[in-house]
């Protein structure tokens, strides 16, 4: 691991990596009740795998997230949230992520929700080896309407915030 002068994440090492998804998660905060409450919450990582290349702007991130795994734990909040109104899961029960752009502090690519396809930045916040590959964690805003989410408009939150934690595990 080369550790970065500019910023306390580490690099890590050359190779291919799996992502871990009993070690990883996606964590999320957003409104109800016209912005008054906040809401935290989770989804599951299905799979993904990176690749770290030299040069680093080579890599490539593929991550697949559970959307039936939405959980905030409200039972009827989260019901409502999976059906059709919103994330429509029985439909469309994966979140997809692809990169297009790596560099030392931010993952650009393609998020996909409900089929439709947008641009999302991450930026890493940390970075640091373990035994078996690497822990990262990284940070995005999503505007939940600009990926077909439109349900409650004005009663629920328009953005979510993000925070992924992926552990890698070189394969």
């Amino acid at each position: 691991m080369e550790t970065s002068p500019e910023h306390t994440t580490t690099i890590p090492q050359l190779g291919r990596y799996d992502v871990d998804p009993a070690r990883s998660t996606v964590r999320f905060r957003t409104t109800h009740l016209f912005g008054l409450g906040k809401v935290d919450g989770t989804f599951a990582v299905r799979s993904g795998t990176v690749e770290v290349a030299e040069p680093l702007s080579a890599s490539r991130v593929q991550a697949e997230v559970d959307a039936a795994s939405f959980n905030t734990g409200s039972a009827q909040r989260d019901r409502t949230v999976r059906s059709a109104t919103f994330l429509d899961t029985d439909r469309h029960p994966v979140l997809t992520f692809v990169s297009e752009r790596i560099d030392e502090t931010s993952i650009t690519g393609r998020l996909t929700v409900k089929g439709v396809t947008g641009p999302v930045t991450l930026t890493v916040r940390e970075s640091a080896g373990t035994d078996d590959g690497f822990r990262v964690v990284a940070t995005t805003r999503v505007d939940r309407l600009e990926f077909g989410v439109t349900g409650s408009r004005g009663m629920t939150g328009r953005y979510l915030d993000l925070t992924v934690e992926a552990v890698c595990v070189r394969r």
